[in-house]
């Protein structure tokens, strides 16, 4: 029984512009929120309920999260012949989607006397969520596509996941007491380094999608 190239072609797509909206409204709205320092400030500040444009960013975010859901139940599809290792793939992207997307979305990252409200508490956690699901994609994805299938994915999913868990690291030290602390000054940057390397990481099992089943559309 043929899969339906159609619905997965589209869902890749969905998942490159869950991407492309991702990273242009990051850098975007950093640039346009007045007295906003890009190395310094996280990027769950800008919609934060004391930002102007915090409406805009939580509506984008919300879309976000569901292009990626839908860009998860495709590869689920598209890699059915994998089995557990695709499902344990899609529900990783789907994680990160519902977290990283629509939970920080709804649940703001509102903060009172630098503590964090209710509602910055569960921003906080769905967050990590789905960080944490996006950092383990890589090494999963090598099980779903081999070394002899693609060797190139292979080295390129190790890379993605040290450099991955090196920046998710440096930005831990947000929680640092210490104002002055070099990683503290610049976790606004280690955040996006983090961002963009897992996004072009997606993108690229985005296009594998696409490419895998236009080679099916040929048989």
């Amino acid at each position: 029984m043929r899969k339906s190239p159609d619905y997965i072609t589209l869902s890749a797509l969905a998942g490159i512009l869950a991407i492309l909206i991702d990273i242009v409204s990051m850098f975007t709205y950093g640039f346009l929120r007045l007295g906003y320092n890009s190395m310094n400030e996280t990027v769950s500040s800008l919609g934060s309920s004391g930002s102007l444009m915090s409406t805009q960013i939580s509506a984008i975010w919300i879309i976000v999260g569901v292009l990626l859901i839908l860009f998860g139940l495709g590869f689920r599809k598209a890699f059915s012949e994998k089995g557990r290792f695709a499902i344990g793939a899609s529900w990783l992207i789907i994680l990160y989607g519902f977290g990283e997307g629509i939970g920080s979305g709804i649940f703001r990252a509102d903060r009172i006397a630098n503590s964090p409200t209710i509602l910055g508490v569960i921003h906080e956690i769905l967050g990590s969520m789905g960080v944490i699901a996006i950092l383990f994609l890589p090494l999963v994805m090598q099980k779903v596509i081999t070394k002899k299938e693609n060797p190139l994915l292979q080295i390129v999913s190790i890379i993605v996941f040290v450099l991955g868990a090196v920046f998710m690291v440096f930005f831990l030290f947000r929680f640092s007491t210490d104002g002055n602390n070099f990683f503290y000054l610049y976790k606004g940057l280690w955040q996006r380094l983090f961002i963009l390397i897992t996004s072009i990481y997606l993108l690229s099992i985005a296009l594998l999608m696409i490419k895998k089943h236009q080679k099916q559309k040929v048989i």
